[in-house]
């Protein structure tokens, strides 16, 4: 007997002793879904993500939560639906519910995070874990207070505006590029905090518009005759390097084999890089919401899954592949028995809501059921239904051909629309100009990415 307590003894220390692995999360600025290598794209090259993806898990039908910035990354480390958080927008004066070229009352906004959310910053440091975040929050303004960075869970928080770069500049007064330097302060972060777990989240401003590319990158990519804008592949190629950077660093100090990193997209591309799909950031047809995705870690086995994930499904897989608690009120799934070859699917309907004005895009929710796509819009108050496997773009609307399919689908958002309170706008705007509608949409094309 006392030769068996013994011997469980010896195994429970050697669970304790385990080092706990690290988690490295990289989140792009609009990158669409096909603006990688990896994704197919044949012209941009991105040796580093190519690497991560061929030896870890590349997801093919990756969507991010939302089809902007703000509510994705609350998405993102809260694990949760936008009706959760009330963050369902870019909070934009230009956009605000009530402007002229809004025919319906758009649903207000969340700017911020509210500080009684739980981030995964949050959940992690209760288990040990160092945290920090270089790069963009959106989520609320300040360095200090409950609705930062530091009031959510992370110990470090370094912004783009404080290595001297204004808003949405990829350079300084000295000329030195942001994704540059936030990734030589993630390395040195990195370098202090690697004698315990540690949890970055380093969020790049990449590749948002305008862009200013290295000039020996863009050489590099002119002459691609319209298929792929020079800047863009510049840009992305830029930050693939900072990627391979961050990579060779974990390598160098014998973390590589412990650490694992997560690649995605805030939202889809611009409608000018997304084709064949349709729509693009700002709206809830796939070309908002596709986003290239990966996980590279340890036990995962190299794999490429077709299976529909969301940005909220991160919080419970890195939680459970850390071994930590298990969080509360999560609306995504942990993707871990997909990673373990355990499952080959997860069976679920996932769902948007979007009850804003923003860019191209209206006020509007949807669900995907299998292959099925509905999507309801709020100003016209219809519904568009596709089968996303004969029809990826999106082009062919069946709601008129199937329409038991649609009521079921229709049935099915309603009923998670009133189980997470998500507001319908459906109020007519008093102050709705038609003319203000034509000149936002000359400002759109002019400017498609906004």
């Amino acid at each position: 007997m006392k030769r068996l307590c013994l011997v469980l003894f010896a195994l429970l220390d050697s669970v304790h002793a385990a080092p706990r692995p690290n988690v490295v999360l990289i989140l792009a600025d609009d990158m669409g879904w096909n603006d990688a290598g990896f994704t197919g794209n044949p012209e941009i090259k991105t040796p580093h993500l190519d690497r991560l993806a061929r030896e870890g898990m590349h997801f093919t039908e990756a969507c991010a939560s939302a089809p902007n910035c703000a509510p994705t990354r609350a998405c993102l480390l809260t694990g949760q639906y936008p009706p959760r958080h009330g963050v369902y927008t870019v909070v934009d004066d230009r956009h605000a519910p009530g402007s002229p070229h809004h025919k319906i009352l758009a649903a207000p906004s969340n700017e911020a995070l509210p500080a009684e959310s739980v981030t995964l910053a949050e959940m992690l440091r209760a288990e040990g874990y160092a945290t920090a975040m270089f790069g963009m929050w959106n989520l609320g303004r300040g360095r200090s207070g409950p609705t930062t960075p530091t009031g959510q869970g992370f110990d470090v928080f370094m912004e783009p505006k404080q290595l001297g770069y204004e808003k949405d500049a990829y350079r300084n007064a000295a000329g030195e590029y942001s994704p540059d330097a936030l990734t030589d302060a993630s390395l040195r972060w990195i370098e202090q905090a690697s004698q315990k777990p540690f949890f970055l989240y380093l969020a790049f401003h990449d590749v948002h518009e305008p862009f200013d590319p290295k000039p020996e990158l863009l050489a590099k990519y002119q002459g691609l005759n319209g298929r792929t804008d020079p800047a863009l592949a510049a840009t992305v190629a830029a930050m693939d390097a900072n990627i391979g950077r961050v990579m060779d660093c974990l390598r160098r100090l014998g973390l590589a084999q412990n650490t694992h990193v997560i690649f995605t997209s805030d939202n889809g591309g611009s409608r000018r890089t997304v084709a064949p799909l349709r729509g693009g950031k700002g709206t809830l047809y796939q070309g908002g919401l596709r986003v290239p995705a990966l996980i590279h870690g340890p036990g995962i086995q190299p794999a490429r899954s077709n299976e529909p994930i969301l940005s909220m499904d991160w919080v419970p897989t890195v939680l459970e592949l850390c071994g930590a608690a298990a969080g509360k009120n999560l609306d995504g799934r942990s993707l871990v028995p997909l990673l373990r070859g355990q499952e080959a699917a997860l069976p679920r309907d996932t769902f948007w809501h979007f009850p804003s004005y923003i860019g191209g895009g209206g006020p509007c929710s949807a669900i995907r059921s299998g292959n099925w796509k509905l999507i309801e819009i709020f100003e016209s108050k219809t519904v568009e239904l596709y089968d996303l496997t004969k029809d990826p773009g999106e082009r062919n609307d069946l709601s008129h051909v199937d329409p038991r399919k649609s009521a079921e689908l229709l049935a099915k958002l309603r009923a998670w629309q009133e189980s997470t309170k998500a507001p319908r706008p459906h109020l007519p705007n008093p102050a709705y100009n038609p003319a203000a509608v034509e000149k936002q949409e000359g400002r759109q094309k002019r400017n498609p990415n906004k």
